[in-house]
Order: C-alpha cells, then structure tokens, then sequence
C-alpha cells in the first residue's frame, strides 16, 4: 500500500558505516521514496558467490521487528541503473491452521541475476534462496549471517526495450482484454444513452416548437405550459453566485489540468519507473493552471452581475486547496507519528508553499483580474421577469437528490471496470501503462456527463423548475460521489489493507480526489446544460 513506507534502514538489518542518501527530486518525495545506498556491491560483469554481506547477534526487540515486518508480508524495493526489484524479508509457514501455531523466517541469502548487452544492463532479479532461513518466531537473541550471490548472464535484448518488461504486465492479452471489453461496455453504454437521449429530445423539443409555433398563431394570450412558460425565470441568477463561480473555476482547473496529464502520458513522459514525474507534473501544472480557475470564476461572477470579485478569488483559490491542504496536514502529522517515508520533510513542504505563493497565487490574481476587465455579459436568450414564479410541489423523485442519484449512476458505469486497474496502481504494486485506453474512457466519461445532465435538466424544465443552475452543476458531478461509495467497495472487498494509517490515508487522499471529480465533471456538466438550455429558449419567441 502506497502510504505505508519505511526507510531500508528502519528494520535492524546491517547498517553500512556511511549510508548515503540520494537526492531526490519533488516528485520522488512526493511519492514516498527516499533511496539509499544499499549494503550489497553489484559491480559490472564480476560475479560472486555467498559474500556476507555481515555477521550480526540479533536482540530481542530485533527479532520482534522482523517478525512483525514478516507477518505484514513486508518487501523491499530497490534500484540498480534505475530498474527496480522487489523482494520479501521474510516468509510465514502456515502449517497449524491456528494462527499461533505459524512459525515466521527471515530470508538470510539473496541472490541478483542480472542481464547485460555490451557495456548495458538490461535487466534484474532478485529472488531469496528458500533454504537459508533464520527463524523469528520466538523473541529469544538470535545469531545471523546475511549472503548475497551475484550472477551476470548475457542477453541479446536492446537496451531502448528494458523497459518493456514492466509495462507488460497490464499489457497481457487476459488484462487488454478486459480493458477493451470496459471500452466497449462504455461505448455501448455511450451509444444507447445518446442514441436514445437525443431522439427523444429531438422528438419531444420539435413537438413542443410546433405547438408554441402554433399556439402563438391561433392564440396571442394562449396558456403557456412546459418549459416556455418559464422563460422568464431561466436565466435568473442562482443562490449563492460567488460559491457557484468558484466552484465553475476550480472545476474548469481541474479539467484541464486532467488533459495536460492526459498529454504528457499519451507522449510517453510517465513511461514505468520515470520516479515522481506524475507528482512533479501534477504540482507544476496545477499551479500554472490556476490563472485559469481566476480567470474562468471572476469573468463569470462579473457576467452575474457580482460586486465582489476579490472575496471571490478567495472562494476560487481555496475551494479545492484549502480540503487538500487541512487533508494533507492531517495525514502528514499520522505518517510523522508512525515514521514511514509518507511523511513530507520540512523543506519539501516549504518548496510546495512556495510554489504555491509565487506560483499559483500570483497566477490566480492575475487571471482574476483577467476576468474582472474582459466585460464580457451573460448571453441570455430572454429577459429575465423581475419577481420569480412559484415552482409547483413535484414528486419527490424530482428532487435534487434522487436526481443526483440517476445522473451519477450512468457516468460511472461506463468508468468502474477501469477504475479496478486504476486503484490497483495507484495504492497496489501494479503498473498503469495503457493511458490509451484511459483516455478513450475519460472521453466517455465526460460524454455521457454531459448528456445525461442536459436530458436531466430538459425535464427538470419542463416540469416548470427553473432553478437548474446548481442542479446541474450538482448531477454533473455527482459521479465523484459514487467514485468514493467504490473506494468503500474497494477497501473492504478488494485490498488487504489494514490499521490506522493505511485506513486514513485512504479514504483522505480518496476524498480530495473524488472532491476534484466532484467540481470538474460538475463544471462540465453545467457548461453543456447551459448551452442546451441557450440552444432552445434562442427558437422560440419570448415577451
């Protein structure tokens, strides 16, 4: 699990006299890795045979350490010429059925084959020797050998294909075809909703322009009904405007912060084992996306007709900083108590602070002002009436949230045999590769969003509801409420995760990930709902 990540060093295994620590970029401490130099010697083309790597009396509390480490299935990952290895500390016999019946060993011996073409390393592996073992089970003082072997083998594979091998893994034709059969459940799901959605508002809107076509020429005073009769009241401005802009900017950020990683990954920046570079890429451009957020929140609460667009801006650069960043704190200070490497250093933490009030802030005020003078104004079909109409009682059904319910329930099952993979990268041991089809669902996604929230917002209309400003935005983004209901899913049926820690760091990251879910397919929804909503009030003749 991706949070729970200790240093080499912290289990009490021989310590060189001078460990020396790597340098890492943003990224690297960002993702938990704090490298250093390990106590084996793996120097090019010379084999060796059972060096001891050190003689060691193991106390008590050692062993106690190595056996916990043991039965929480413990491993170690390592880089040499940057490909990295994996290996167990340890192993549990289960021969007794009754868990105080195992008995827990330590790995003493490792060996490394390692493949070579020329003057290159083409690949590694580590595998433990199951007959040297050193048994932990008991807390009694206990004496150990650890040994390396070190193989060299030639091999005729290029090294521009060393990689390869890593990113097979999601690659296999069992794993491609289950994501070409999500691919194709989504685009089913795409092409029946679509399909079904526009026929019936095609169908349904051509009869409504043919009857308020025909009631204006036999009746001048005829009764309107449907969605005409509340033209006036449409494009009435909603509760709470400045919340709403802040929250159209953040969302509108956050998509595009989504293409730009989507571009990065589909030119091959984040190719298997680039450590950190989608944490870099996630900091740096979310903090030169945030003129955008200013930009987007301040034009449009100006075209609303807002006054205060300073306080505004505030809204806008703490809607989604300001969760992660109380998140963040919380989690930081459990990974400090527990000492894994999840723990920011103090510097990291002031590099991001400073990126983020040299940076994003600047940037933020910047397309604020942007915003405030482009003096662009709300294009409204129809005049808004001065007093609203009463909206009649509706079904309950109607309301926001079994709507809410429906608009997310399609989006999301077109995404959730994707989102298995996905999770299983981001807080497993697997590799994503296939950013290819991860985008070809992304699509879909956005699609059926917005489809599903104009058809919403069509009958919310025609039952003469004209407060469809956040109801939109809310169906739009309702998704990322069933995104986190599948971590819940997820953590309790898919993953062996387990303690404080593991738990927190879970669902708190989750949370501010499906929060970002939330604002940007919330502001993708609204944006197509009010250009539909535009589309049909600009046919019809309006007093």
């Amino acid at each position: 699990m991706i949070g729970e990540t200790y240093r080499y060093f912290d289990l009490p295994f021989c310590t060189p006299d001078h460990v020396k620590e790597k340098t890492e970029a943003l990224g690297e401490v960002l993702n938990g890795d704090r490298l250093v130099s390990a106590p084996f010697k793996l120097d090019f083309m010379k084999d060796k045979e059972s060096e001891v790597v050190c003689k060691k009396q193991l106390a008590k509390e050692e062993v106690a350490q190595f056996r916990s480490a043991v039965m929480k299935d413990y491993y170690y990952q390592m880089y040499y010429d940057d490909l990295p290895i994996w290996g167990f500390i340890g192993k549990v016999d289960r021969e007794g059925k009754d868990p105080s019946m195992y008995n827990y060993f330590l790995y003493k011996h490792v060996h490394f084959d390692v493949f070579y073409n020329g003057d290159r390393v083409i690949e590694i592996n580590v595998r433990m020797d199951p007959d040297a073992l050193v048994d932990v089970t008991e807390d009694k003082e206990t004496s150990v050998e650890l040994l390396y072997t070190v193989k060299w083998k030639e091999t005729d594979t290029p090294f521009d294909k060393r990689m390869d091998k890593y990113s097979q893994s999601s690659s296999l034709p069992h794993h491609l075809e289950i994501h070409w059969f999500s691919i194709i459940n989504s685009c089913v799901t795409v092409l029946l909703l679509t399909g079904f959605l526009a026929t019936i508002l095609m169908r349904v809107l051509k009869n409504d322009f043919i009857k308020y076509a025909h009631d204006e020429e036999s009746v001048e005073d005829a009764e309107e009904t449907g969605w005409k009769y509340i033209h006036g009241d449409v494009f009435r401005y909603p509760k709470y405007k400045s919340l709403f802009a802040a929250a159209l900017g953040s969302g509108t950020q956050l998509f595009t912060l989504a293409i730009f990683i989507f571009v990065l990954a589909l030119v091959g920046v984040f190719y298997p084992y680039n450590r950190g570079a989608l944490f870099t890429a996630l900091v740096v451009i979310y903090a030169l996306t945030s003129g955008i957020a200013g930009y987007t929140a301040t034009s449009f609460y100006c075209q609303l007709e807002g006054t205060n667009w300073v306080r505004n801006l505030l809204f806008t650069g703490c809607l989604f900083c300001g969760p992660l960043f109380l998140t963040f704190c919380f989690l930081n200070t459990v990974a400090i108590v527990y000492t894994a490497t999840a723990a920011l250093p103090f510097g990291t933490i002031m590099v991001i602070v400073l990126i983020w009030m040299l940076v994003t802030s600047p940037l933020l005020v910047l397309g604020g002002i942007a915003g405030k003078n482009s003096k662009s104004e709300f294009q409204a079909p129809c005049r808004t009436t001065k007093y609203p109409r009463e909206i009649p009682q509706l079904p309950w059904y109607r309301s926001t949230v079994p709507q809410m319910a429906m608009a997310g329930f399609l989006p999301f099952s077109a995404i959730y045999i994707e989102l298995y993979y996905i999770f299983a990268s981001v807080w497993g041991h697997r590799i994503y590769t296939i950013y290819s089809i991860l985008f070809i669902v992304f699509i879909i996604l956005l699609i059926v969003t917005a489809f599903i929230t104009v058809a919403l917002t069509y009958f919310q209309l025609a039952a003469e509801d004209h407060e469809r400003w956040w109801r939109s935005f809310l169906c739009g983004g309702s998704t990322g409420l069933f995104i986190y209901a599948y971590c819940l899913y997820y953590y309790y049926a898919r993953s062996d995760m387990s303690g404080f820690m593991q738990t927190s760091f879970f669902f708190g990251y989750m949370a501010c990930i499906c929060y970002g879910f939330f604002l940007m397919l919330g502001s993708i929804g609204f944006r197509a709902a009010l250009l539909f909503v535009r589309h049909i009030y600009r046919y019809i003749k309006c007093e």
